[in-house]
C-alpha cells in the first residue's frame, strides 16, 4: 500500500464516522478538512487523522488552535501534515 494513494469510499466513510467529536469547535475544523480534501484523502493523511482522533477533545482543540504542537509519539509527518491542512 502506497501512503500517497487515496483511500477508498468505504475507508473514507469509516474515517468520517471516527472523526465525530463532542466539541463543536473540533467538528468545524474536521468538516472543513473533509470539505476540502475528501476527494483524495491519502493513506498517510488517514493515519495522521486517526492518531489525532485518539486525543481528548480539549487536547485536539489546543493543537488545532496552535496553543500546543504535537510531541512525543504524536510528532509524526502524517500528524503534522493533517494539522497543517486542518489549520488552513
Amino acid at each position: 500500500m502506497d501512503s500517497t494513494e487515496c483511500i477508498d469510499e468505504r475507508a473514507l466513510s469509516k474515517l468520517r464516522w471516527r472523526c465525530r467529536r463532542g466539541l463543536l469547535e473540533n467538528d468545524l475544523f474536521i468538516e472543513k478538512f473533509f470539505a476540502r480534501h475528501e476527494s483524495c484523502v491519502t493513506h498517510a493523511q488517514a493515519h495522521g487523522l486517526t492518531q489525532l482522533m485518539d486525543l481528548a477533545d480539549n487536547d485536539l482543540l489546543d493543537l488545532l488552535l496552535r496553543r500546543t504542537e504535537p510531541k512525543d509519539e504524536l510528532d509524526t509527518p502524517e500528524v503534522r501534515e493533517v494539522l497543517q491542512l486542518m489549520r488552513n
